[in-house]
């Protein structure tokens, strides 16, 4: 069976969190093509610059987030007291459930490269 892709989507720097220097590539402008996925976002710096700032206390109700480091560290604290740091070639999924604010800090490294969907 031949097929034919129905959509392309190009990825497009932006910040979020404190400044964090990412590529979006699915976004508000892409939910409603990629549902149930709200976002996926690309991560790859050799500059601190580009993602020490990390991602202050936000909100997540509802939704899961996977997030896969293949460089680099980033650590994760909640309001239900969970804390926890990806390092290098790991993985977290995180279950909000019924809601949860939660903070991500991202330490200096060589290179940060990773994604979160």
């Amino acid at each position: 069976m031949l097929r034919h892709a129905a959509n392309v989507v190009k990825g497009y720097p932006t910040q979020d969190g404190a400044g964090v220097s990412l590529v979006r590539v699915l976004g508000d402008q892409t939910a409603r093509y990629f549902d149930p996925f709200l976002m996926l976002d690309s991560l790859d710096s050799t500059n601190p610059d580009d993602y020490t700032a990390g991602f202050p206390l936000h909100p997540h109700r509802g939704i899961e987030t996977v997030s896969y480091l293949r460089e680099g560290a980033m650590h994760h604290r909640d309001t239900m007291g969970f804390e926890d740091t990806v390092t290098s070639d790991e993985v977290q999924w995180m279950c909000a459930g019924s809601g949860v604010e939660h903070e991500e800090t991202i330490p200096a490294a060589r290179r940060l490269l990773g994604v979160q969907l």
